[in-house]
């Protein structure tokens, strides 16, 4: 795959809910910084007074993704970044602290200038100081009144990541079998799951607790102060809407322009927000499939319906958990990444020719393009190296949510979730048990989103979008409350509105942002 493919890929992955398909998400990532260590004692009066020292960037960390330092700005400003101390533990302010990685792009009208746009682009466990240089010029509106800013969240990244295993270890843990078809290999898998979140542990045992979205929420209040914005402004993408959810909720009287894409239904649980996933994804598939059949014989895959099109994947899946194919290198295509692979290439229309020509070449033995977009999933990088966003997702979610399935339970309500999907139903059936094994209790249920007397929040829902279901948008603005959430439709496909090049969605996010101008509630793009 052009390594232009797969760069993007990355960049999209990282503005999505990642579909954790394997049972529980990992990273070796890379070192971490003497800076993003637990470090001495503050006290709030002095962090909220802290100055921030902003500086070149450098290249992004292994944890980060890798790579090279980002380019400059299309005008040729350079990109700055920066730390800010935070308490390692909200509830004792007083107490060890951690740095939290910071990257700005300044406003290019400074007389015209609203303040600072704080995104989070998903996951949990996506850099945003990685993944804010990629979208630049999708941004470049916003920026004429805005520096926009974004951060890497406690866990993830440069900011103190949770890593638990090595890149080594990964490898052959993204490729065992996560939809076990008997007793033996329901041990495997549950011993697997152990050994992972005993490497969590001992890699990130003193911050593991504490890498919540509560504590996320806290620490963007305190970067407002720091910046010097007496509101929040902010673009919360995917899992970015339910921190934002969040934000709003603990400090509704903060919250100035703020635009959700891509929303998280805060009323469903582990249970309900995998099976939401698993109808969406096989949404998205079947959305896949019919433009193959509408495209006839420009299309390469064998059927010339919807479900004889998917029953050739399901039979492709059915082959590689008996015997897996060439993959890239020494390295085979399994079930589980070709399954990985797929839902990737489900995240953007942009991605459904790759889709198409994986699974053909798939058919034909060559597994080495559905296996690169199943390692864009999990955050491999060409050099074999792993980001830590699988490890931080996992440790986010499991922190979060109370829910603890076992393996029995999760095997339970296999049915529901072959029902709702055929392709991905097992995966995402069995991967409720990701956090069964996992050393930190949950948090909550379902977070609390409610922010009565908050400013109004535009909550975009996108019809097509596989990995956040179009419901959740609806539930989002009930859940803020009344005058809060302002619902946005866009009929498409993909996760995200934004950046989907829909010129009404633009103007209606664009307007609201920079000129403070609220589109209808009820309003539909197409």
């Amino acid at each position: 795959m052009p390594i232009s493919v797969a760069q993007r890929a990355a960049a999209l992955l990282t503005a999505s809910a990642v579909l954790c398909l394997t049972a529980g998400c990992s990273d070796d990532g890379g070192d971490t910084p003497a800076a993003s260590r637990p470090s001495g004692t503050g006290g709030l009066p002095a962090l909220t007074e802290q100055q921030l020292e902003w500086d070149t960037c450098p290249p992004p960390s292994p944890a980060e993704g890798g790579g090279a330092a980002p380019s400059p700005l299309p005008g040729g400003e350079p990109w700055e970044c920066a730390f800010l101390t935070t308490p390692l533990d909200w509830s004792k302010p007083d107490g060890e602290t951690i740095e939290l990685a910071l990257i700005r792009a300044r406003a290019r009208d400074n007389a015209r200038r609203i303040g600072s746009l704080v995104f989070n682009f998903g996951g949990p466990g996506g850099s945003g100081v990685s993944a804010l240089p990629g979208f630049a010029t999708e941004y470049e509106t916003l920026r004429s009144r805005y520096d926009l800013v974004s951060f890497d969240p406690r866990g993830v990244g440069r900011s103190e990541p949770v890593e638990c295993m090595t890149d080594k270890e990964l490898d052959a843990y993204y490729a065992m079998d996560f939809t076990p078809d008997d007793l033996a290999e329901e041990r495997t898998l549950s011993d697997a799951q152990k050994t992972y979140a005993a490497g969590c542990e001992k890699d990130a045992g003193p911050v593991l607790p504490y890498v919540g979205t509560e504590n996320a929420a806290r620490d963007m209040d305190l970067l407002r102060q720091v910046l010097g914005d007496d509101k929040l402004h902010y673009f919360g993408i995917s899992y970015g809407t339910e921190l934002g959810g969040v934000y709003a909720h603990l400090f509704p009287e903060r919250v100035g322009r703020a635009v959700f894409d891509a929303v998280v239904d805060p009323d469903a649980g582990v249970e309900d927000g995998a099976l939401g996933q698993a109808k969406g994804f096989q949404l998205a598939l079947d959305n896949f499939a019919q433009d193959c059949v509408d495209r006839g014989d420009e299309c390469a895959l064998p059927g010339s319906t919807v479900a004889e099109i998917e029953e050739g994947v399901t039979d492709l899946l059915t082959s590689l958990d008996e015997k897996p194919i060439t993959g890239i290198g020494s390295r085979k295509l399994t079930q589980t990444q070709a399954t990985n692979g797929i839902a990737q290439a489900l995240y953007s229309k942009e991605f459904w020719p790759y889709l198409e020509q994986g699974l053909e070449a798939a058919d034909a033995g060559d597994g080495a393009l559905l296996l690169a977009l199943s390692d864009s999933m999990n955050g491999r990088g060409e050099n074999g190296g792993y980001s830590n966003i699988q490890a931080a997702n996992a440790a986010i979610n499991c922190v979060d949510f109370k829910e603890r399935y076992t393996l029995g339970q999760a095997k339970e309500r296999l049915p529901q979730f072959r029902e709702a999907s055929p392709v991905f139903g097992d995966f995402m059936g069995w991967a409720l048990s990701s956090c069964s094994q996992w050393p930190v209790p949950g948090a909550w249920d379902h977070p609390d989103v409610s922010a009565p007397g908050a400013a109004p929040i535009l909550v975009i829902g996108n019809t097509g979008d596989p990995a956040t279901p179009y419901e959740g948008a609806r539930a989002m603005v009930q859940a803020l409350g009344k005058g809060v959430g302002v619902e946005l439709t866009y009929e498409g496909e993909g996760h995200g509105a934004y950046n989907g090049g829909n010129a009404c969605v633009k103007k209606a996010v664009d307007g609201y942002l920079l000129d403070g101008k609220v589109p209808a509630s009820g309003t539909v793009c197409k």
